[in-house]
């Protein structure tokens, strides 16, 4: 049944982000420690990230035209359960001993290239669901679900199962995923938006056109631009290290394997309270202060854990970064989607993601390559100087009156159009 009012379909969106990002969560504890108990060479095990994010290079332009072009219910429900039959079989396998580093990488990259059409897709949504003053206060609460779901739940309970049988965190994984698709097609259609289905009817268009006009808005709109080359910067360093804290953390850090999820999920809780809070703390402190927050504590984090000894001092580095980094997730998105019309907010998502997802395996590379060559604790430490070098000349180019302004640009335009609505009397 089709929920009948924008409150029950964006609950269903919901409830499906939900699903898939525990999916997500246990994957992520799983997969890295999977790779660890197979090798502990750093540039293997960092090319795990490679793998995972090499889809955002290849897949998400595509993705972007696919979800401009089609039902976006349809490309939640498909792409999540491609998602569930890739880990279903990483799991079979593992069942009967096959237990290879390609196996996983295998899996993972077709997940990617699921994920990279569920994520375009979802990030579209709501503007189709709900009205602009609601936007703000809806993406918060998304990403604060997936903020406890993702790596505060997820992770704990992935190491777990992994600590009782590698194929079993697999299969619960693969079970998220095909719940999320179930789920998914609790959503009303959502094909593209009226005013774009007549243009495409009277002069059809190639997927190479649709991806050249996404990207061609999102090239030239000076903003979003900038605000993609600063969240490049951070997932660049975030990655080049991210693939490596399972080794630190189980090695240098003395912490036990079974624990993992734990670290992980600690920081979170500033993840959570960022999305949260965001809505009344971004009109305090400005868009233009929390770019610079996003760069810097994350930096700080890289430093403590670098040149620390105290698991709870790095916890609380790994808490403020993630404060930030969820404040200022809220704050391009919601700008992304208050920006863009609809007809190409597929389309410049992608293009954005491109830019932003699309430096992580080179990060991951060179994480990779550095760990092998001066060790894991050095790598932590060259990401903290890179990030803080970074943020200067980016996140000082971007101000809290040009967010407000770019905003306002279409703040009179017919945005409740695009929701879908319940019936209403004559």
């Amino acid at each position: 049944m089709v929920p009948a009012t924008p409150r029950g379909a964006f609950t269903a969106l919901w409830a499906s982000q939900a699903s898939s990002n525990l999916a997500d969560g246990l994957l992520q504890a799983a997969a890295p420690l999977l790779v660890a108990t197979l090798t502990r060479d750093p540039l293997v095990v960092a090319g795990m990230t490679v793998v995972q994010f090499l889809p955002w290079l290849v897949a998400t332009l595509p993705a972007g035209a696919i979800a401009d072009r089609v039902d976006r219910r349809r490309v939640l429900t498909a792409g999540n359960w491609l998602r569930a039959a890739g880990f279903a079989l990483l799991a079979a396998s593992l069942t009967n001993g096959w237990r290879h580093v390609g196996l996983l990488y295998a899996a993972v990259f077709l997940a990617g290239c699921a994920e990279t059409l569920v994520d375009n897709a979802a990030l579209t949504i709501p503007p189709r669901l709900l009205p602009r003053e609601q936007l703000e206060r809806a993406n918060g609460r998304l990403f604060a679900t997936q903020s406890v779901i993702h790596t505060f739940i997820g992770p704990p309970a992935g190491a777990a199962l992994f600590a009782f049988a590698a194929s079993a965190a697999f299969y619960t994984g693969a079970a998220g995923f095909a719940l999320a698709g179930l789920t998914a097609m609790l959503l009303p259609a959502l094909h593209p938006t009226g005013a774009d289905q007549p243009r495409h009817h009277a002069t059809p268009t190639t997927i190479t056109q649709d991806i050249r006009a996404g990207w061609t808005r999102f090239w030239h709109h000076d903003l979003l631009r900038r605000v993609a080359f600063i969240s490049a910067a951070i997932n660049f360093f975030s990655s080049a290290t991210g693939g490596l804290l399972v080794l630190l953390i189980t090695g240098p850090y003395g912490i036990p394997m079974s624990r993992y999820g734990l670290f992980i999920g600690v920081p979170a809780a500033g993840a959570i309270a960022g999305s949260l809070l965001a809505e009344h703390v971004v009109p305090r402190i400005g868009g233009g202060p929390t770019t610079w927050l996003a760069a810097l504590a994350p930096a700080g984090g890289y430093a403590v854990l670098a040149w620390g000894h105290s698991a709870a001092l790095a916890l609380a580095a790994m808490f403020c970064a993630a404060v930030a980094a969820s404040l200022n997730q809220i704050v391009v998105s919601t700008l992304r989607q208050a920006v863009v019309p609809d007809e190409l907010l597929g389309r410049v998502t992608a293009a954005y993601r491109l830019v932003v997802l699309g430096v992580v395996p080179f990060g991951a590379l060179t994480g990779g390559l550095l760990g092998r060559g001066f060790g894991v604790r050095a790598t932590f430490g060259v990401a903290a100087v890179g990030l803080a070098l970074a943020a200067v000349p980016l996140a000082s180019r971007v101000s809290t009156q040009a967010l407000r302004d770019a905003e306002m640009e279409r703040a009179d335009s017919s945005w409740g159009s695009q929701t879908v609505t319940a019936p209403r009397s004559a």
